[in-house]
Parts: C-alpha cells; structure tokens; sequence
C-alpha cells in the first residue's frame, strides 16, 4: 500500500513554482501577436510570414506534449520538469539573440516542445502536492500562470518590446524561465517526486481505456470552440460592434480577467464534481456565444459577453484536465500531455472553422455561432461519456485508486 501524506490546506509553494513556469510559456506563446510587426520588419518579412511563428510554435507545441513526454516516461518528474524549464530558456534566450527569420523560428520550435510536456507532466505533479479533494484546484493554480500572461504579461510584453525592441521582451521572458527553474529545483519537494510514471508501455494503457478519448474529443471541441471565436474577435469588435481600434487591447484585458475567473472558479467546481462542473460551464459557454452572436452589434452586451465567455472557457480547462487524468488511473501522464496536445488541436480546428465562415462570407459574428456548435459538441460527448461510465466500469477502479498516489520516503 503507497504511503499517502496529506498536506496541510495552504499552498504548496510547489504550485507557485508552477505557476511561474506557466506565466513565462503563456507569455512566450501570445506575445508575439503583439509584436509581430516589429519582427517582421526586424528580420525584413511580411507580417503573415511573421505570423509563422506563431503557427510553427502551436504545431511544436502539439508535437513535444506528446512526443517528448513519451519520452521521459521512464524520469523522475522533477528532473524532467527542470529539464523542460532548461529548454525553454534555451530557446527563448536563442529568440533574444536571433539574427536571421530562420534562426528565429528554431528557437520558437525548441521552446514550444517544453509547453505541452511542462503543463501535462506539471498537471500530475500539482495534483500530487495536496489530497485528493484539492486537486482540480492545484492544477487550476498551474493554469493561474497562463491566465495572468494573458491578463498582465502580453500587455506588458508588447509595451515593453514596442519601447525598447522587441528583443527587450525574450529577455525578460529568459528571466523569467530562470527564475521558474530555480522555483522548481527548491520548492517542488523531490521525496514525493522521486519515482518515474513507469514507462512507456505502463503509460500506453490508459489508451485502452475509452474515456481518455472522450476526454481527449472533449478537450478539442470545448476549448477549441471559445478559442476559434477568439481569434477573430478583433474583427468581430470593430466590425459588427463598432470598437474603436484603439479599445481593443483593452477589451481583450477584460477577456483576459474572465480567463482568470473562470480558472479559478472551474477548478473548485471540479474539485467539488467533474461531471457537474463541465456541464454547467460547457452549457454556460454555448449559449454565451450564441447570445453574442445575436447582440454583438451592442456594445454594452458585447462588453459582458466578452467578459463571460473567457470566464466559461477557461472554466473548462482544471476539469478536463482533471478528467482524463482520473480515467487513466495510474498512468496519467502521457494522457495528460495528451490532453495539452488537444487543447492546441482544438484551437487549430476552430480557427480554421471560423475562417470557412468569414470565407463563406457569413460575417464575423458567425465564427462565434461556429463555437458555439464546437462547444455544444463538447456537451454532447460529455453526456455519451457519461452514460457510458455508468453502463461500463472504468479500466482503473477509479474511486479506489484514483490517480498515481505520490510516494513518500521513509
């Protein structure tokens, strides 16, 4: 029987660790949409090469979830996790001092291979920091991280890249690596750590098990129905709203403090009832956006609408996370990687959904009606998964086991 020590009811200082290595990648993957005129012109490209950076780190992102966590199966996770904050400061320290477009996109590669494996192997390490009940919670505390780059740190970014060059901004982004880095080599604990999630082979098993893929389908439909909406919410705002171009990095602020209520509010939910948690935030996020989509032409809805659907889709992230971890029992942590692999498939399917609207010429509110049908998806196959948990026992024996039980040395 695996020794199981619970830890008192205040925060690991473990998670702020987390926390800090989620701000620095979420602030590495979203400022550059900022700064990509800078950029362009700096390396002497068009803006929509530029915006190959962006592409070429999501498509890397989805890659090193799954590849790179595949392959540290058999490590310890602290070591990995500190091998992973190494490689991102590697690569972000190669953007600050790349002289050529070419350059510039290999180190976008290698710090994006740190993101899907950092957030999916940090999920099973912030879920081992506290009992059972907390656990939706801690791993809402790592997404804290990726939330407040979106409120704070991607403003802050482009302001100081657009002051002192937007190399100015790597720099400080390598810092912040460095300061993650030391957070996880001195305040994640090594004892309960220490042993590695079993292999690849052990890892593989939760496959077999059909709710990691209802999961998974979950993920892509769910988050990447609010993300599909988003990326063109600027044309939505000045378009159909009428937004002053200059209001809207303030509006995407507002969107970016939902983020961060909804992760916090989704994360207690799911500590409370996964099923419950997801449906109610799944529901709440399709009739946000099919509400937007019928009054965007109001600005005052807009501002609330705004506001509610970042809160519901971030809402979503701790319980799926959460999720698929619980359904593969003790051996989370390439599903986990999984899953972070799926958030970025589901952003990169519900842009290019929301794109074949704007193409169809059914203006730029429909992307949110597009979202709102990947959402409602996502609220479907929650209810097929449902019933089919209570017709067909779990592979694991979940309310016995639960997830990997951290050990404790004697």
């Amino acid at each position: 029987m695996c020794n199981y020590r619970v830890m008192p009811r205040k925060m690991p200082l473990g998670l702020l660790a987390l926390a800090i290595g989620g701000f620095g990648i979420g602030l590495t993957e979203f400022v550059l949409m900022g700064l990509l005129p800078e950029v362009a012109a700096d390396f002497q490209v068009t803006e929509s090469v530029a915006g190959w950076l962006i592409s070429g780190y999501a498509l890397a992102v989805a890659v090193g979830a799954i590849g790179l966590t595949a392959a540290v199966t058999r490590l310890g996770r602290k070591q990995v996790l500190i091998g992973l904050m190494a490689l991102f400061i590697a690569g972000n320290l190669t953007s600050a001092l790349a002289g050529t477009y070419e350059v510039m996109m290999a180190s976008r590669v290698l710090a994006a291979l740190s993101h899907g494996a950092f957030f999916g192997i940090g999920s099973v390490v912030a879920a081992s920091l506290v009992e059972p009940s907390r656990r939706a919670g801690a791993i809402a505390m790592m997404f804290t991280g990726l939330t407040a780059a979106n409120v704070l740190g991607v403003p802050f970014g482009t302001f100081l890249g657009q002051q002192l060059g937007w190399r100015a901004t790597f720099w400080a982004i390598t810092g912040i690596g460095v300061a993650a880095l030391i957070g996880v080599a001195t305040l994640v604990p090594a004892q309960s750590l220490a042993q590695p999630s079993g292999g690849l082979r052990r890892e593989l098993r939760a496959f077999a098990e059909p709710q990691v893929w209802f999961s998974l389908l979950m993920t892509v439909l769910g988050f990447g129905g609010m993300f599909g909406a988003f990326t063109y919410i600027a044309y939505t705002l000045t378009a159909v709203s009428g937004f002053a171009t200059g209001t809207v990095p303030w509006l995407l602020v507002l969107f970016g403090a939902g983020l961060f209520a909804g992760n916090s509010l989704g994360g207690r939910g799911a500590d409370r009832s996964i099923p419950r948690t997801l449906a109610v935030v799944l529901a709440g996020l399709t009739t946000v956006m099919a509400v937007f989509a019928l009054t965007a032409s109001s600005q005052t809805l807009t501002v609330i609408a705004l506001f509610l659907m970042g809160a519901f889709g971030f809402a979503t992230a701790p319980g799926l996370q959460m999720r698929i971890m619980k359904y593969a029992g003790q051996a989370p942590t390439l599903a986990s990687g999984s899953n972070i692999a799926a958030f970025n498939v589901g952003n990169a399917l519900g842009a290019w959904l929301g794109g074949l609207t704007i193409t169809a010429g059914l203006g730029y509110a429909a992307t949110l009606w597009a979202g709102a049908a990947m959402s409602f998806g996502a609220l479907v196959v929650l209810g097929v998964a449902t019933v089919t948990a209570r017709r067909r026992p779990s592979t694991f024996d979940i309310e016995r086991t639960g997830m990997e039980q951290p050990a404790v040395a004697p």
